[in-house]
């Protein structure tokens, strides 16, 4: 059963959950605020060993959720054999419990990436800084085409870095704090000192211009390197990364900041 009234910037139900609980919803509409013009900015390098990774040197890792998902993969795995095998009574309960899980995976996973939208909006906030991040359409697509073995493929395609960039620019919105998107080509590769293609080892990266040889954490050079592509994306112009890509040798890069 469900009731509804609308009035103005105002809209509430009432509803009875499965639960048999009956549960209020209020929704409230208001102005975002205008976004901050500022040049300073926080780069944010997705993936799955560490899940988020800022230029402010702040890191999330991914190994609590990939133990999880390993988990409850064996698990469902488990359940889905006795489902197939077992009585009815047992194939009806094996069924329920794997909807259980599925929900309790989702909810893990979701309340983890609010956590890090939270806390990279509230820096950004902090410091009076817009986000920048990479654009990853389509990336599941482009590395399912690589061999790969059964494990490595459901891992990365149950990567939830979009739900992550969602929850990032609409808590950006509400915070008047600007999330961009940028080509995410070469960034992984390139420098952020000298701005020349390096070595990239697994968690090590080494700029493999003598004149530099700036070695550190691979996924702080991306997304240093980040920052400086949406530096670049909102100064065209007015920022030195283009020419200094041309002196670095990084000719081949330049359409990636306004691709």
């Amino acid at each position: 059963m469900r009731r509804s009234c609308l009035s103005g910037d105002r809209s509430k139900q009432i509803c009875q959950h499965k639960d048999d609980d009956w549960y209020v919803h209020i929704q409230l509409k208001s102005d975002a605020p205008k976004p901050i013009k500022s040049d300073k900015v926080i780069g944010v390098d997705f993936g799955r060993r560490d899940i988020a990774v800022t230029s402010t040197n702040k890191s999330w890792s991914g190994k609590e959720i990939q133990e999880k998902r390993d988990k409850f993969n064996r698990v469902r795995a488990s359940l889905q054999q006795k489902a197939s095998q077992g009585t009815r009574s047992t194939r009806r309960r094996c069924r329920q419990i794997l909807k259980r899980l599925s929900g309790k995976e989702r909810r893990y996973q979701a309340w983890l990436n609010h956590n890090i939208s939270k806390a990279i909006i509230n820096e950004a906030k902090q410091t009076q800084s817009f986000v920048s991040i990479e654009d990853l359409t389509g990336i599941r697509e482009r590395t399912n085409q690589k061999p790969r073995n059964k494990t490595e493929r459901r891992r990365s395609n149950s990567w939830a870095f979009y739900q992550l960039r969602t929850f990032l620019e609409y808590k950006g919105i509400k915070e008047g704090i600007e999330v961009i998107a940028i080509n995410p080509r070469y960034t992984s590769q390139t420098c952020h000192c000298y701005l020349h293609i390096g070595l990239r080892n697994n968690k090590s990266f080494k700029c493999s211009n003598k004149a530099c040889g700036w070695i550190g954490d691979a996924d702080l050079n991306g997304s240093l390197m980040i920052a400086l592509v949406g530096l670049s994306v909102r100064q065209p112009g007015g920022n030195h990364l283009l020419s200094c890509a041309i002196d670095g040798g990084l000719q081949k890069a330049l359409d990636f900041s306004v691709a």
